[in-house]
């Protein structure tokens, strides 16, 4: 089934200008180029493919719009314009906020200088490669080895190309020829569709930009072929051994900080526990001192029979040896002194910490060292400041 969802393809006339030039004066909204990258992450939110290249990236524009995209691992962008690519490059750089809050995937964005007439191992083993408004722009010596570098040497799993649809050109303000200066063809549909590839891939045509009516005819404005391997490609091994030479200059990486990374894990793991064991040692002293108001009266009472929640403000040299200690496997936390302990198990059933660490293990082996523990371990402690104190510092 066609991706087409979310798309709104339809033309307006411009009905300022003079009767005699409404003809041609078609406007797509929103603007082919929107659509076409629209098409693209709308195939990459229903198929997930995990390594994706845009062949032809120009300005990055695609590739920044798919790096949100959380099933992808791997972008990689190649164009023969370096320094178009360079001016906006930026925009895959990871962000601050990318450190602080350091994504569950892995992700690398790479960019190349090169010529897609040219193989170079760096591009095996991809699930989907784009080619938007690529091939006119490719010289005649290009096109013939355009195939079978994609298809035959890349074979990634899926392939998308888009060209423009000659046949809609008539109706295309001050277009004589072709739609750009750079192009070196423009198909229409049977050309197009003649030219798909020999290799073992099925397609399915489809496009973008309806015709005004009375002129469906002509087809979409842009066209695109969807290429599907038929079978698993089991050769990217034997590729790589036959071309190990690198074809493409590296122009940059972006690594974008991740959970996967024990780093970054422990950052966030040892963030979440602080945060944590504080509102929990908050709540402890609130039900301490909201109850302790409430009941005021008969201190004495409460205090024999639940001498944990309130003996802290009153006795602050009480020990736990004149009281009730919790039992060893207790998951509630206590006051002893000036500290607030927090049993690890406590810790461990924090949502977000279960999920980050997943065991119980890989928790106390990620916060050792890192949070203040009890001496045998188990359970994290935090210090008390009472107004008295602070006011003497």
């Amino acid at each position: 089934t066609l991706i087409t969802k979310n798309i709104s393809c339809y033309f307006m006339m411009d009905t300022n200008l003079p009767k005699d030039d409404l003809t041609g004066t078609i406007k797509f909204i929103p603007p082919l180029y929107k659509q076409r990258y629209q098409f693209i992450k709308d195939l990459v939110i229903k198929y997930k493919p995990k390594k994706v290249a845009d062949l032809g990236c120009a300005d990055c524009t695609l590739l920044w719009m798919l790096k949100f995209c959380k099933c992808i691992e791997v972008l990689a962008g190649l164009d023969i314009r370096e320094n178009v690519m360079k001016e906006r490059m930026h925009r895959l750089s990871p962000l601050p906020a990318d450190y602080l809050q350091p994504s569950e995937r892995s992700l690398t964005v790479t960019l190349h200088h090169g010529s897609v007439a040219h193989k170079d191992p760096c591009m095996l083993g991809f699930d989907l490669v784009t080619c938007i408004e690529l091939i006119e722009h490719l010289g005649a010596a290009e096109l013939e080895k355009f195939p079978e570098v994609v298809f035959g040497f890349m074979a990634p799993a899926m392939v998308v190309i888009s060209t423009p649809n000659s046949e809609f050109n008539p109706l295309l303000p001050g277009v004589t020829l072709f739609r750009h200066s750079d192009h070196k063809f423009e198909w229409d549909r049977a050309q197009f569709q003649n030219a798909s590839t020999r290799y073992d891939y099925t397609v399915e045509f489809t496009g973008l930009g309806t015709p005004p009516p009375g002129s469906e005819d002509v087809g979409f404005c842009t066209q695109i072929g969807m290429f599907v391997r038929k079978y698993p490609k089991n050769g990217e091994a034997v590729n790589s051994e036959k071309h190990t030479e690198h074809a493409y200059k590296t122009v940059s990486i972006s690594l974008y900080p991740s959970l996967k990374e024990e780093k970054y894990l422990q950052n966030a793991v040892v963030s979440e526990v602080i945060f944590g064991a504080d509102i929990i040692k908050r709540r402890l002293l609130g039900d301490f001192k909201s109850e302790c108001k409430e009941h005021s009266d008969d201190l004495e009472t409460k205090l024999k029979f639940q001498p944990f929640k309130y003996y802290m403000r009153y006795s602050k040299n009480l020990s736990l040896a004149e009281t009730e200690k919790p039992a060893a496997d207790s998951m509630e936390p206590f006051i002893d002194g000036n500290t607030v302990y927090i049993p690890l198990a406590k810790i461990f059933s924090i949502p977000k910490v279960n999920q980050l660490c997943g065991t119980f293990e890989k928790l106390s082996k990620l916060i050792a060292g890192k949070v203040a523990l009890s001496n045998d371990g188990s359970a994290v402690i935090v210090t008390i400041k009472y107004e008295n104190e602070e006011q003497e510092n």
